[in-house]
């Protein structure tokens, strides 16, 4: 069912492409009601405005899906689906999912969307019980090649309920051994082939991972929550002609409320919804369905696109930067906003560049990396993402000095300049969102 006739929601690009909006501050409510969490949130906004965040995962939420977050909708309890509601008073609420639904089958050019999820973590276990029952073979990347939790981990679900099966990237040069994939397919047989991961700088190739999952009557399942900003631009090739189901994420580079989308074919509408609910959640949030539909619509615009490209053209330059020093990116590059390098060559670990760059206000992650032969718990791997400093419209050639930055300060050690320079950088951007 579309909405598009009787529902016209405009867009805001502008908001997508970033501007300057006022520093956050807490409201006077909050202020009397609880005046400890409104310090809390006041020095958390200034945190993050003495900071820049190069977290992968993380990102700048738009002011307008902010607005919708905490607009009426949060207050609505609207368990079921559009017209199949278990309480009254919905049909507002039904519009706003409707649109929601709408616009991510058109961003994402697919039969079926479920834009309920609270995340992609929550996605991928509605797409396990639609599609296996406990026991199944299930074949993902593995956890220290790139993979997720959700993707076999003994202490998540996955990997308790699952016989995970772990394919993983070439030592030589870093890319997905499709041949290992297949082997291993062959060999196992598996329910289902998830394609994708966490810190995999390179797109995939869908369809290679098609014929393998139909050379052994496997579901394909596409793990996108990394890269789902990346196809909405057109940055990135869409896993959605090819995998029976894709988790992507409305968070990380779609700018939109921290929550998960799922993208399945036609004939799989029905067990996708049913596993969302009831079998996986109760009631969706609302405000966050709203979110949703903001994002997805923002998502479309030409200046969506062009943030994304500058946060790719920036990771490619940040990349650049850390070689510069001696730190190794995965890969020889990226295509992605993920950088994932390897600070092993610079004597140093994963955690104790991750310690140096925070105590000079650069926020980014360690990483297991593959053929590491450093605990995982130490590393030699960080994880960067340039989504949040792209939104904040940091430059290429700024990110690729970020790079440079970074690489001497893990290199020489502390040192004031540098901290100096990054704090000024943080500063000129800390307004725009």
């Amino acid at each position: 069912m579309s909405v598009a006739d009787t529902v016209h929601a405009p867009t805001t690009p502008q908001a997508a492409a970033g501007g300057r909006t006022p520093r956050w501050e807490p409201a006077e409510a909050l202020r009397r009601a609880d005046p400890l969490i409104a310090d809390l949130l006041a020095a958390e906004a200034e945190r993050r405005a003495e900071s820049l965040q190069l977290l992968a995962g993380e990102n700048l939420t738009s002011p307008a899906v902010l607005a919708a977050l905490g607009g009426p909708l949060v207050d609505k309890y609207a368990e079921g689906y559009p017209g199949r509601r278990h309480h009254t008073g919905c049909a507002l609420a039904d519009t706003a999912e409707l649109l929601a639904v709408d616009r991510a089958r058109q961003l994402f050019a697919a039969p079926h969307a479920n834009v309920q999820p609270r995340s992609a973590t929550s996605a991928m276990l509605a797409a396990y019980a639609a599609l296996l029952r406990p026991g199944d073979t299930v074949l993902a990347m593995s956890l220290e090649h790139g993979g997720h939790l959700s993707c076999g981990s003994r202490a998540n679900f996955s990997g308790r309920w699952f016989d995970f099966v772990g394919y993983g990237v070439r030592e030589a040069d870093g890319l997905v051994d499709l041949d290992q994939v297949r082997e291993l397919a062959h060999r196992h047989r598996p329910k289902a082939i998830i394609a994708g991961g966490i810190s995999y700088p390179r797109h995939l190739d869908w369809a290679a991972f098609r014929a393998i999952a139909d050379e052994v009557d496997a579901y394909l399942i596409a793990s996108a929550a990394q890269v789902t900003g990346l196809v909405a631009a057109g940055v990135a090739p869409s896993p959605v002609p090819y995998a029976d189901v894709t988790v992507a994420a409305t968070h990380k580079l779609m700018r939109g409320p921290r929550g998960g989308l799922l993208l399945c074919t036609a004939e799989l509408a029905d067990r996708i919804d049913r596993a969302v609910f009831p079998f996986t959640q109760g009631g969706a949030a609302m405000n966050e369905v709203a979110g949703k539909a903001v994002a997805l619509a923002e998502a479309g615009s030409e200046a969506f696109a062009g943030y994304v490209r500058r946060a790719v053209d920036g990771a490619r330059a940040l990349a650049a930067g850390l070689a510069g020093h001696g730190a190794r990116p995965l890969t020889g590059g990226t295509d992605t906003h993920l950088v994932t390098a390897d600070v092993g060559p610079l004597d140093i670990t994963g955690v104790e560049a991750e310690r140096r760059c925070a105590a000079a206000g650069l926020m980014l992650g360690k990483c297991a990396l593959p053929y590491d032969p450093v605990p995982a718990a130490e590393s030699s791997g960080i994880r960067l993402g340039t989504g949040a400093v792209a939104a904040q419209g940091m430059r290429p050639e700024e990110m690729g000095e970020l790079g440079d930055l970074i690489g001497a300060l893990l290199r020489g050690g502390p040192d004031a300049r540098i901290t100096g320079r990054i704090r000024e950088l943080a500063r000129a951007y800390a307004d725009r969102r």
